[in-house]
């Protein structure tokens, strides 16, 4: 596979629309109390979570060169809101130009992420850890053990488990999501899920439980996820990790190629 813009921006797309999906789930929930606002700006999207802490939510996407004119716009829509935010910026679409440009309004380049892809028909789905590691779709009453894994393999507070559950229960019937369950001797040890849109699956989230690390579970999860996406004839598999993260690197190892690294830009005032 060979990596061109087109294949680029189908990638960042797929992105985008996974984002926006679950966040358009959210918004809907009675009250709005994650206080969800969607908006785009010519190629951009701008995603904003007031009830949700950290960058992941509160974050713009897509922009390109072309968006230059509308970036006063982008950055009011924030500080109407009062809320930090980043820019994701991916080479393929950005240049000197428009990262002048908001140089001069104060952000800076604060970080990297690493979107990975592969062609579906390439990739080896056999699980090495076969007969350890069982995965299976999470049930519906089982969305308290998804919060209660995904929140204590990132260390969070338990505080923020009833949230977790709820804003990704509100996406069990939502067309493309499904959720998985990674277990081990029958003990619940990590979660992972996939969404689908048309010829792209994206790795959509994906944890295990530090007690279990190294024990295949991620690499079990891409691999069911995979499955699934195979089934629905999609073309490609993407997700995205943390440069040089043991998830970029199950990644790597199940096949998948480094598509592009963005740019993660922030305001020096945050």
């Amino acid at each position: 596979m060979v990596m061109t813009k087109a294949l680029a921006q189908e990638i960042e797309q797929a992105e985008i629309s996974c984002l926006y999906s679950k966040l358009s789930a959210i918004k809907r929930i009675e009250g709005n109390p994650m206080r969800i606002e969607l908006k785009s700006f010519g190629q951009a999207t701008c995603f904003s979570a007031a009830g949700i802490p950290g960058p992941s939510f509160n974050t713009v996407k897509g922009v390109e060169d072309s968006d230059e004119k509308l970036l006063d716009q982008i950055i009011s829509f924030y500080q109407k809101r009062d809320i930090p935010f980043r820019w994701e910026l991916t080479p393929a679409h950005v240049s000197r130009q428009l990262l002048t440009t908001l140089s001069g309004k104060g952000y800076y380049h604060a970080d990297f992420h690493t979107s990975l892809c592969i062609r579906l028909s390439s990739l080896d789905t056999v699980n090495k850890e076969e007969g350890k590691v069982f995965v299976r779709p999470l049930k519906s009453d089982e969305f308290d053990t998804f919060a209660s894994i995904y929140a204590d393999s990132f260390h969070m507070p338990g505080s923020l488990k009833p949230f977790i559950k709820t804003n990704n229960q509100v996406l069990e019937n939502e067309r493309g999501w499904i959720f998985y369950l990674a277990t081990i001797g029958g003990v619940p040890a990590g979660i992972g899920v996939v969404y689908i849109k048309g010829a792209v699956a994206v790795l959509a989230a994906a944890a295990t439980l530090p007690e279990f690390r190294g024990k295949g579970v991620h690499r079990a999860l891409i691999d069911k996820r995979a499955e699934a996406a195979k089934s629905r004839n999609c073309r490609f598999l993407v997700g995205q990790a943390a440069y040089g993260s043991a998830s970029m690197r199950n990644m790597e190892r199940a096949g998948m190629k480094i598509a592009f690294t963005k740019a993660i830009w922030s305001n020096q005032k945050q």
